[in-house]
């Protein structure tokens, strides 16, 4: 289960889980960006997303995860990767922006693995991957209010591996810096400078497969050198 699938590092790492012969259920917001055919041969589903716990009296969270179980009979791994980025400083910015930042970045995610952890503690190798930030391990710049969500992710993945390590689930949080996508276009580097989702992608698919022995529960990736990362 892939939210954020649509583009940037979910459509990358749904590329590259799908190459490597795992089944996909991939959550998106827009049906016309969907994969093209023979994306993940071992098998694919998509599911109308919103992100914003704004909808039906049942939440997409279970209903995706109802959805995947009806398909596929099991979950196994869980990525976060669904995020948004609003400039919200402690001098600027809007209170329904901090909340459209939280309830995307944050609330979402402590919804979706609440419904799908019950399925990966009975896989005994669930891997959850919860793409967080670099900005929530530092603080660089004003952006008070992404630095929180991203703060909170990372907690939130730890909270994972407290709650459910004796059942064999794994939780990554993947803390890149300066990412090449349309998230980034305004970032003081060049795209070019910086990584790649699909370096990231290889990353998380090499994680998702390791042994229980072989838990990883951080991993900071940068594109520029820092004194710390």
């Amino acid at each position: 289960m892939i939210s954020g699938a649509s583009r940037g590092i979910g459509r990358a790492i749904a590329e590259e889980l799908g190459r490597q012969g795992i089944a996909v259920s991939l959550a998106i917001r827009d049906p016309a960006m969907l994969p093209t055919e023979g994306f993940a041969p071992a098998g694919m589903m998509t599911f109308a997303y919103e992100a914003t716990g704004r909808g039906s009296e049942q939440s997409s969270e279970q209903a995706w995860v109802e959805a995947t179980m009806a398909r596929f009979g099991r979950v196994d791994i869980l990525v976060n990767a669904a995020g948004i980025l609003r400039n919200v400083s402690l001098a600027d910015g809007t209170e329904e922006d901090l909340d459209a930042l939280l309830a995307i970045n944050l609330k979402a995610p402590f919804r979706l693995i609440q419904a799908a952890l019950p399925h990966l503690r009975t896989s005994g190798q669930g891997r959850v991957v919860n793409v967080a930030s670099l900005s929530g391990k530092r603080v660089r710049n004003g952006n008070a209010g992404y630095q929180m969500s991203k703060f909170a992710m990372v907690a939130l993945s730890h909270a994972v591996r407290q709650a459910a390590f004796a059942d064999g689930v794994r939780s990554l949080a993947l803390c890149p810096g300066y990412v090449a996508t349309d998230m980034t276009v305004q970032a003081p580097l060049s795209q070019e400078e910086m990584t790649r989702p699909e370096d990231l992608a290889r990353l998380v698919a090499l994680i998702v497969q390791l042994p229980n022995t072989a838990s990883i529960s951080e991993l900071a990736v940068n594109c520029a050198y820092e004194a710390m990362f």
